[in-house]
């Protein structure tokens, strides 16, 4: 897995030239992901949309857990160039790059959980997010927990607004907030303070996300000025 996912393989010294690469099956399996869902994607399918058959495809990559680890990772590509931002305002900008990427590959929401190898990729998004804290005079390992929390706030949020491939219901976020303000309409007696709380709400697409973030960063910044860090 290590070599897959790090392109640390040795390159064969004899033999035809290889048909394909596993970048190129990799991004065939991400476009498939990206329309159908990752439930969708199997060497069988991939090997219709390529010049090679379902087994000559095992010679580049073991099995679908190899080959999801390897198209997730470029999926999620590096972390976008930003210039160089205080700590607040570098962690915001990285958590709101970070939800873009997932709401562009939903599928990534579920390859992306459990005790698995990173990537190169992966760990390229990671040391951007510490490298915000390096200054504030956090530790290592609040430095790693802050991105922790912030990056499971971003997945959260993402999970409840996107729409997973083969997985839809059809409703867009507009029809979910009109068909709630209906049933407020004729049950506020039911649920007073939701529907008071729901007449005041700005109702904005990335509100969840934006309040929560804050919140986030407004404790960090308290930590950090307790410890006598920068802010």
């Amino acid at each position: 897995m290590t070599e897959l996912l790090w392109g640390n393989q040795p390159a064969p010294s004899r033999g035809p030239k290889p048909a394909v690469t596993l970048a190129a099956i990799a991004e065939v399996a991400i476009r498939i992901a990206d329309t159908e869902g990752l439930d969708a994607v199997s060497m069988q399918r991939i090997a219709g949309e390529l010049p090679v058959t379902k087994m000559a495809l095992y010679r580049y990559v073991p099995g679908k857990t190899e080959l999801v680890a390897v198209m997730s990772d470029l999926a999620m590509g590096g972390p976008p160039d930003r210039p160089e931002l205080p700590w607040r305002e570098a962690l915001r900008t990285w958590a709101m790059d970070l939800y873009e990427g997932f709401t562009k590959h939903p599928w990534l929401l579920q390859s992306t959980i459990g005790r698995r190898l990173l990537g190169p990729n992966e760990l390229a998004w990671m040391e951007r997010g510490v490298a915000a804290l390096t200054s504030t005079g956090l530790s290592g390992g609040e430095q790693l927990d802050s991105i922790l929390v912030i990056t499971s706030h971003v997945r959260n949020i993402a999970q409840q607004s996107t729409t997973f491939p083969g997985h839809s219901t059809g409703l867009t976020e507009e029809d979910m907030q009109q068909a709630l303000g209906t049933i407020l309409s004729t049950e506020s007696d039911r649920f007073p303070h939701l529907t008071a709380a729901m007449r005041t709400s700005p109702g904005s697409e990335n509100q969840g996300l934006e309040f929560g973030l804050d919140r986030i960063l407004d404790g960090l910044d308290l930590l950090i000025q307790r410890q006598g860090g920068r802010t």
